[in-house]
């Protein structure tokens, strides 16, 4: 079975920087998609990065202008994993984040709609407030 698992969230400054980890079980990232979303208190679920895993690839990834220039997403092959380092965090990046995985094309469309995205973490608090 393919699992994703969140991991690394938690409190933050404003300012500050926060890892968030991906950990997927189950497939082996080659040509596959790796998304990040997150849902702020009353707000509805966004997408902030999507990265694609395959070779070929070289990581291309997008970003929600939201979180562009702040937030890098990359892919660690040896551990299965992507991970998004946040940089920067403003009180309005609190909320839940979530990664998804989509595994029949590793293609990033700009949007990428929720709906693309198979297979869902948990997710993970991540709360910036000083």
């Amino acid at each position: 079975q393919v699992r994703v698992a969140e991991f690394g969230g938690g409190l933050a400054q404003p300012g500050g920087s926060l890892k968030l980890s991906c950990v997927v079980s189950g497939i082996t990232l080659e040509s596959h998609t790796i998304g990040w979303f997150r849902r702020a208190p009353g707000k509805e679920r966004e997408g902030i990065s999507c990265i694609s895993t395959s070779e070929t690839s070289a990581g291309y990834a997008t970003y929600a202008d939201s979180v562009k220039g702040r937030f890098i997403v990359s892919l660690d092959r040896a551990r299965n994993t992507v991970y998004l380092q946040m940089n920067f965090l403003k009180p309005e990046d609190t909320g839940v984040y979530y990664c998804a995985g989509r595994w029949s094309d590793d293609f990033c469309p700009e949007p990428f709609p929720s709906s693309r995205f198979s297979t869902w973490g948990q997710g993970t608090q991540v709360t910036v407030s000083s």
